[in-house]
Parts: structure tokens; sequence; C-alpha cells
């Protein structure tokens, strides 16, 4: 918690959604090394409390804070603890995301004899709806409604800033998971329309698109049960450039960077994280 990087982060306050989560609580511990105040906001409390106290204990003000980015008097009740504890938010980071399974089919891709096949196999034509919005809201709308209560506290103030979590599956979709990707292309989509809406006021937002990194959501998709890659993790180091699944900490220089005054002309971008997955056409 010594010699920040970032003196301008320093007395910040930060609120940071999906905190509790392998590669949030990471930005917390992050924004806490700058001298930040961070109120982690999770639907499991007890996951953001740790956190909280793991970054307290090293010397940090961190403050664990139960709420569900779907439901907009949560996040307001949210809110009113943070600025009674902290003062208003400087800096949202909104993290809170993930995937479904009766939104993903089973193969990459569909062939006629599928339509006989048994009721284990998920094909496009079995997608779940419900499963599909589940993942629109929680990635899409779990973005807008975190931003339209806390960017009240940013009005009116210098040095404010929104990072959102988008991901590689917005510049090309992956397969299998349509409703994942075409929610986080929606996230970018929308970090550019909030940096146009929000720019007279001040209020910069940009995001992240992170490639791939082993998370507690996606383990055992990338590693079976004795750790060993399954074979769609070893499709995809072959398809990045780096040879490796990126770290938590990958994530960190980025981060500090966008919501610090050092990038205080940069607003509507998406910058990739992914080890070189995104320039490598596969050939």
């Amino acid at each position: 918690m010594r010699n920040p990087k970032y003196q301008d982060l320093k007395g910040k306050t930060v609120v940071i959604t999906g905190g509790g989560g392998v590669l949030c609580s990471t930005l917390a511990e992050s924004f806490a090394g700058q001298g930040a105040k961070v109120a982690i906001l999770d639907l499991k409390k007890e996951a953001a409390n740790q956190i909280a106290q793991k970054i307290v204990e090293k010397g940090g003000i961190a403050l664990g804070v139960g709420a569900n980015v779907l439901e907009k008097d949560s996040l307001q009740e949210a809110r009113f603890l943070v600025n009674e504890k902290f003062g208003t938010c400087d800096i949202l980071v909104n993290g809170a995301g993930g995937n479904h399974p009766t939104g993903t089919t089973t193969k990459t891709q569909f062939i006629e004899e599928d339509l006989n096949a048994t009721e284990d196999l998920r094909t496009f034509f079995k997608l779940d709806p419900e499963g599909i919005q589940f993942v629109f809201n929680l990635n899409f709308i779990g973005t807008l409604l975190p931003t339209q209560v806390f960017t009240l506290d940013m009005v009116g103030k210098e040095g404010c800033s929104i990072l959102n979590i988008s991901s590689m599956n917005a510049f090309r979709p992956l397969t299998k998971i349509p409703a994942y990707s075409g929610a986080k292309a929606a996230v970018s989509n929308f970090t550019q329309w909030l940096a146009v809406h929000f720019a007279p006021v001040g209020i910069r937002i940009n995001a992240l698109a992170p490639g791939f990194f082993l998370t507690e959501q996606n383990r055992s998709l990338l590693t079976d049960k004795n750790g060993d890659h399954t074979p769609r993790a070893q499709t995809i180091l072959e398809h990045t450039p780096m040879n490796r699944f990126g770290e938590p900490e990958d994530l960190v220089g980025t981060t500090l960077w966008l919501t610090s005054n050092q990038s205080k002309f940069v607003t509507g971008i998406t910058v990739p994280i992914d080890g070189g997955f995104s320039a490598y056409s596969g050939v």
C-alpha cells in the first residue's frame, strides 16, 4: 500500500461491481494500493467482505457491500452506504457479468443429423430464451443500472470515470456461446455511446476486453479434474501468440491508466488484453 504510482487516485472513491470475483478482486486490491477507498459490491456479500478484509489487513481502505446489479433499489441502497462511509463515487468499474449453460450450444457447428440427436445435445434450436435473456441482463443491464445510479455522484466533479468489462467475444464471437458474445458486444457498443453522452460533463467511459483468463466460471471448461488443459483450452492457446492464459495482474496496468488522469483525453475505447489473440488469424 506504499509508493502509489497514480497519485491522483489517492483518496478517490472507487466502486467495483462483481468485486468478489477473481479478476475484479485483483482490481480492487490494485486501487487500494494507490490509496483509493474501495467499495466492493457483490451479490454474495460474504465474498465482498472477504476481499475488503484482505485489503484492510494490508493497510488499505475497503468496504464490502451486498448488491444486485439487476435491481436498482439494491444499487441505490449500496450507493447510500458508500456515500455515508466513503463519500460520493469517483470511479465505477462495472465488473459483474457471466454466462449461462442454457445459452450455450453443445457443439461448435450444426449438422443435419443433429436434428435427431438425444436431449443431451443442445443445438441452436434448443437454446433457452430465458437463459439467453439472463445472460443479456447480467452483462448489459448489469452495466446500465450501476451506471445510472453511480454517475449521479460524478456530475459536477472532475476526474471521474467508468470502466466497463467487455470481452474478446465482442470483437469475434466465440463458438458455442452466442448469448455471452452478443451481450459483451452490447457492452462495447454501450461504452462508446456513454462516452459521447457524458463527454460534456467530463465523465470518461472506457472498457477492457480481457482475452482468456482462468476463473471459477470457466475453469471446468478449460481444465479437467486433473488440472490438465481441455481440447478447447488447447485450441485457445494455439490461437494466443503469447501461448498462455492471462493472469489477473495483467489487467491492472491498463485499469489504473484508464481511470487515472494520465489518460484524461481518452474516452470511448475498448482495450484488448489478450496476449495477441485478436491479432492472430490462425494461419
